[in-house]
């Protein structure tokens, strides 16, 4: 053809780099082009997207830390003699982590040369749909053409702009995992990921306060306005992130509730003094904080691509892509995958997968599409939260109240007991079809390797896993995930659900 490249994908995260080298792996030319914008606080990072940099991936790296911070009390309960008070660095934590990242991206690198993938590091936008044009950072024109191109260029976190000292004094998820020195006493303002990392600033002994408009982990509700017929599971229950954040709170992580930032000013000492309106007490408060730190959602990263001109649809008020079920947008040879997608879970494996299908339709005669159902999903706050399937709400809304059963239990991990460690937080809940079969619709898991256990689960439930065939199934003793297989007390029945004995 008259084009350059069989295959151009803009965007060098999970999905699609993904997708550039199940392409090459056709024998197809493919060229990627990344570039990363720097935060407001000129912040910036190498190839591999939001999970590999600012992340999945660092964010696990210090929630792993947090938990050593907590095994460390425990061991005392063992035996361990260990001198207190023990201390933590930062920097040697940010430098192993950083390091590790790097290597990451350096891996990308060379995957990329090995595949015969060309790499173009240039922003990227439209001026027909075929081609595509930026400038190097040296200033010179490279222009692209490729027969069929992929936006993958996820999102970025957004900025409350309307407040006053937001932009100019705060920092998001894009720089607080490339800080050199410790953020100190931080103030991590709303939700899900600032419920992350909140939580493991805490666990390294930051005092760490969360301030939240409204309820906890929304992010996880995201799915929900998609399709009524057939819901994703990301409508969480309000009952489980309450649980989540109360074990928060009782390890420390203070919570400022239905309150509202108003501005965020520099002190003379260079600390961040922040107003906020208490909507409760109905009046203005204030402290001050070593660092603010924004999580109020994140924005797809579009502004540049010049998409109207080109004519692929977005959705005007998230402004993601509008894309059908095989990823196409509405421009024929135009796909998108990834967070930049609309009515799509926002993580890194669905995207990988379906960068890979993506080229396996275009260049490799299949026409296998991607499945967003009962996609399994954890949040890594101290307290893990994992799910898979549908939610009890999102259930109810599907099937009726009255079609549906739900078996849950509060369980204590083996763990806990010498350590004397608080378990009121440790639940879990299943969500079933009511009918003879009892298919199983949803999984919730709280404790401990959360991600572990619910992955396993993920399989028998996209079998189509049903009660009875649950409690066929043999628990191994002792563990948390064995609890799953004991489920037997109902919601209905109104019986306590706490467990007793071994």
């Amino acid at each position: 053809g008259k084009n350059e490249y069989d295959l151009l994908v803009i965007g060098g995260g999970s999905g699609g780099l993904a997708c550039a080298k199940e392409a090459a792996q056709f024998g197809r030319k493919v060229a990627v082009l990344d570039f990363v914008e720097p935060s407001p606080q000129g912040t910036t990072w190498g190839l591999g997207g939001t999970c590999v940099n600012v992340g999945c991936i660092p964010k696990k790296l210090m929630h792993q830390a947090a938990l050593l911070g907590s095994a460390l009390k425990d061991a005392q309960h063992y035996g361990w003699n260990i001198s207190q008070p023990v201390h933590h660095t930062w920097s040697v934590m940010a430098q192993g982590v950083q390091n590790y990242v790097k290597s990451l991206n350096w891996g990308h690198r060379v995957q990329l040369q090995d595949k015969r993938v060309k790499y173009f590091n240039i922003k990227g936008s439209f001026s027909d749909p075929h081609t595509v044009r930026g400038l190097t950072k040296a200033g010179k024109e490279t222009i692209v053409t490729a027969d069929n191109i992929v936006i993958a260029t996820g999102g970025r976190p957004k900025y409350p702009t309307h407040i006053a000292g937001a932009l100019e004094y705060g920092i998001t998820s894009d720089d607080l995992f490339w800080l050199k020195e410790s953020p100190g006493k931080t103030i991590p303002l709303l939700i899900d990921v600032s419920l992350e990392c909140a939580g493991f600033l805490t666990g390294i002994g930051l005092d760490t306060t969360v301030m939240m408009r409204s309820i906890p982990l929304r992010g996880f509700d995201q799915a929900s306005h998609i399709s009524k017929k057939k819901q994703i599971c990301f409508t969480t229950q309000q009952q489980m992130a309450s649980l989540v954040t109360e074990h928060m709170e009782s390890y420390g992580t203070k919570f400022l509730k239905r309150c509202f930032p108003i501005k965020v000013e520099k002190l003379k000492s260079n600390r961040l003094q922040v107003t906020w309106k208490n909507a409760d007490l109905n009046r203005e408060e204030t402290d001050s904080f070593d660092t603010v730190m924004w999580a109020v959602g994140r924005v797809p990263d579009t502004k540049t691509l010049n998409l109207e001109a080109v004519g692929v649809k977005t959705n005007s008020e998230t402004g993601k892509i509008i894309v059908d079920a095989s990823e196409a947008t509405s421009v024929p040879h135009i796909y998108a995958v990834g967070d930049i997608t609309e009515g799509r879970p926002e993580l890194t494996p669905t995207a990988i997968a379906a960068g890979r299908l993506l080229a396996q339709r275009l260049f490799g005669q299949s026409s296998e599409l991607m499945d967003y159902d009962n996609v399994p999903t954890t949040v890594f706050t101290p307290l893990e939260y994992g799910c898979v399937g549908l939610s009890e709400e999102a259930a109810v809304q599907c099937h009726g109240s009255d079609n549906i059963e739900v078996y849950h239990a509060y369980y204590k991990p083996l763990e806990f007991t010498v350590a004397e460690r608080d378990a009121t937080q440790c639940y879990v809940k299943m969500v079933c079809l009511r009918e003879r079969e009892q298919r199983i619709l949803g999984l919730h898991f709280i404790g401990p390797n959360a991600g572990e256990v619910i992955q396993g689960f993920a399989l028998g439930i996209k079998c189509g896993a049903t009660y009875p065939q649950l409690m066929k199934t043999v628990g191994i003793h002792p563990t948390c995930a064995e609890e799953v297989t004991k489920l037997h007390i109902t919601k209905r029945s109104g019986l306590d659900a706490t467990v007793t004995g071994c």
